[in-house]
């Protein structure tokens, strides 16, 4: 039944990009006309970390952990050469990509446009959102391409997984490689309360509820009530972001363009590193495609997060993460249909399916 139903992307998920944009401008206009808005909110932190921002980022990570089934990763053994691409990519490839193609862009081709110092901190925001690789949105770019959805949520809790022990030493190593001080308190407690904490909420939700009223009354009447929150987390947020950038946008509105440059190039790269991997190991479609999109796409809810945890939210780093969020969605959209169209390329299904 489910791989006859017909999947497409929600309503707000397809036009995320526009949302953004709109976001972008009513905080970019609030920040300039209504100050008093982000004045307000700016009081309310603990330890370098705004509790507005720490309630929209749970609205929005929260309800997507809850997808997360662990118990798959026992099954992780039945077709290991996906995993094996969807790691390596991930987390040998993904982040060190990040830092070269940005340090090129920032501090080479842009060097007149860009102030070494405000590249410093882009190219801090754009090693967080290489770090981070995709736990929800990939779930919908599996979808489109018709991606084995067992073996997708085997990459998603494995990644998950990998992100609690990777993320923080691979960030702090290539920040300090760009001399970006971070101390490593600040980025613990970042990862703790935005992907320990809401994980641990999520997976203990999961078995509450399934156990209490069943796997498929959680799959197809409890999950469904919090479709819309993650987007509508997101987009609160970055309006209350964007207050905060309000000048730095109006004052250097080229910048956006020019931090979307190397993140888009980014993008692209990682998912035909991933993608033609897959390939060359003879990987079915099924397995292949959401390989290569978790790779591409970014978990841009943490990398905000811990933007706005280490560097506040008015900085040029957390400016370069919400980019990253502006670029995405069409980016990804892009790559959906590359990868329906060369569906020949690969087998047609899985092998072994993980269930």
């Amino acid at each position: 039944m489910k791989n006859s139903t017909k999947l497409e992307i929600g309503f707000f998920q397809k036009y995320l990009t526009v949302w953004v944009a709109l976001c972008m401008i009513a905080g970019v206009f609030i920040g300039k006309f209504i100050p008093s808005i982000p004045t307000f909110f700016s009081q309310f932190e603990y330890a370098n970390v705004s509790i507005p921002t720490a309630i929209l980022i749970w609205v929005m990570i929260y309800p997507m952990m809850m997808k997360v089934n662990f118990e798959s990763v026992k099954n992780v053994g039945k077709n290991p050469k996906g995993l094996y691409v969807t790691w390596v990519v991930n987390w040998l490839i993904k982040p060190f990509t990040m830092f070269a193609i940005a340090s090129f862009f920032f501090y080479v081709v842009f060097k007149g446009l860009i102030p070494a110092e405000l590249g410093k901190e882009y190219l801090a925001g754009a090693v967080l959102l290489g770090a981070a690789p995709c736990t929800a949105m990939v779930f919908v770019w599996s979808q489109l391409t018709k991606g084995n959805p067992a073996y997708t949520v085997v990459q998603v809790a494995t990644n998950d997984l990998i992100i609690l022990v990777a993320f923080v030493p691979i960030v702090k190593f290539l920040l300090g490689v760009s001399k970006v001080s971070v101390p490593w308190d600040t980025l613990v407690i970042s990862v703790v309360l935005f992907v320990v904490v809401p994980l641990t909420a999520g997976v203990l939700t999961r078995m509450h509820i399934s156990k209490k009223k069943g796997i498929e009354y959680f799959e197809k009447q409890f999950l469904p009530k919090f479709d819309n929150a993650t987007i509508v987390g997101l987009l609160l947020m970055l309006i209350l972001l964007f207050s905060f950038q309000g000048e730095v946008i109006l004052n250097s509105p080229l910048h956006i363009l020019l931090i979307a440059v190397p993140l888009t190039i980014q993008t692209f790269l990682i998912f035909f590193i991933a993608y033609i991997a897959a390939r060359v190991l003879k990987l079915p479609h099924d397995i292949a495609a959401p390989a290569g999109m978790i790779g591409a796409s970014n978990f841009f809810e943490l990398a905000v997060a811990v933007a706005i945890a280490l560097f506040g939210m008015d900085s040029p780093a957390a400016l370069a993460t919400v980019v990253g969020v502006l670029t995405e969605v069409p980016i990804m959209l892009i790559l959906v249909k590359i990868a329906n169209n060369t569906t020949s390329w690969f087998q047609k299904s899985s092998m072994e399916k993980i269930k």
